[in-house]
């Protein structure tokens, strides 16, 4: 018979054995546990290098690809646009460098740049709308019919159309200099507009803009600013030669202006459009495309997936 003596030995034998078990197993989990985690570090980091590589490659790819985009820009674009004429307005939102490098390409195109329009961010601002619309039907030379809609960007536009734009039939300027400049003066004072130089009229109208975009995360009426923009250029391409919308990269995602442009089948199937005007490919587009326009073609352009392709004559 056991004694109690016994039984307590023997209770206290297995618990130690369960006690040794359980930390002889537990190290051994440990140890292969952090093992694997140690193998799945060194996997995501070589993974994560790997990456690194491949953007880096993928970026110097990139920027020598834009190299040779800027250094045969001008030799695609020569003489496409020869003695024409181009107004080029642009937005708050674009850079003097990307104003600067669109402009040295419409000259190499043969056209002159017959004025430039600078839209200040007021003007398309929904709670500026009523001071533009007034402001708008009073600056409007004796003659001039503005359009029927009551948003601003038509309005805008029914106005600096017929102000900067040839007559498309007869060819002719629309309104007299001295209308021209004083309408352009209004716009200027009343903080809509900066008016670069002189402003003589020409057939044809660039509009460019940055990638002001709407949608999550977007700034507070970015939206009312896409819309403001898309149907801006819409009315000059009716009021003159043609017109083209030109935005940065961006601009056509979510409701950026080029966008809602291509997405109005009434505007895109006169309007064009190029949605990466802020690189060498982009402005070589936007050129080429205002000379689709003489052509009374309008087509869309870029790298985001509503283009037709990445330039006129090279269509998905």
């Amino acid at each position: 018979m056991i004694s109690m003596r016994q039984h307590v030995i023997s209770l206290a034998a297995v618990l130690l054995a369960l006690g040794v078990g359980i930390v002889l197993g537990s190290t051994s989990l440990s140890e292969r546990l952090l093992s694997h985690v140690g193998e799945e570090r060194d996997s995501l980091s070589n993974q994560v290098d790997e990456l690194g590589a491949e953007r880096t490659a993928l970026r110097d790819e990139l920027d020598g690809a834009n190299r040779f985009s800027a250094a045969t820009a001008p030799m695609t674009v020569r003489g496409s646009l020869a003695d024409r004429g181009v107004v080029l307005f642009s937005t708050w939102d674009v850079s003097e460098q990307d104003r600067a490098g669109m402009r040295r390409l419409i000259e190499e195109s043969g056209a002159e740049v017959t004025g430039e329009v600078q839209l200040d961010r007021a003007i398309a601002e929904p709670d500026r709308a009523d001071q533009a619309r007034k402001l708008v039907t009073r600056l409007l030379p004796a003659g001039v019919q503005l359009p029927t809609a009551t948003d601003v960007g038509t309005l805008t536009g029914g106005l600096l159309g017929p102000l900067t734009l040839l007559d498309q039939g007869a060819g002719a300027p629309q309104v007299s200099p001295e209308e021209r400049a004083a309408a352009l003066t209004g716009l200027s004072e009343g903080g809509f507009a900066t008016v670069v130089g002189e402003v003589r009229a020409a057939p044809l109208a660039l509009v460019m803009t940055g990638g002001d975009q709407a949608g999550p995360g977007a700034e507070p009426g970015a939206a009312d600013r896409a819309a403001f923009l898309a149907r801006f250029a819409s009315q000059l391409d009716r009021s003159g030669g043609g017109a083209v919308l030109a935005g940065a990269r961006g601009s056509a995602d979510g409701d950026g202006a080029v966008g809602v442009a291509r997405a109005d089948r009434a505007v895109s199937s006169a309007l064009s459009t190029v949605d990466n005007a802020d690189s060498p490919q982009g402005r070589v587009a936007a050129v080429l495309a205002l000379r689709e326009q003489l052509d009374h073609r309008a087509g869309h352009y870029g790298t985001a997936s509503s283009a037709q392709g990445a330039v006129p004559g090279v269509r998905d």
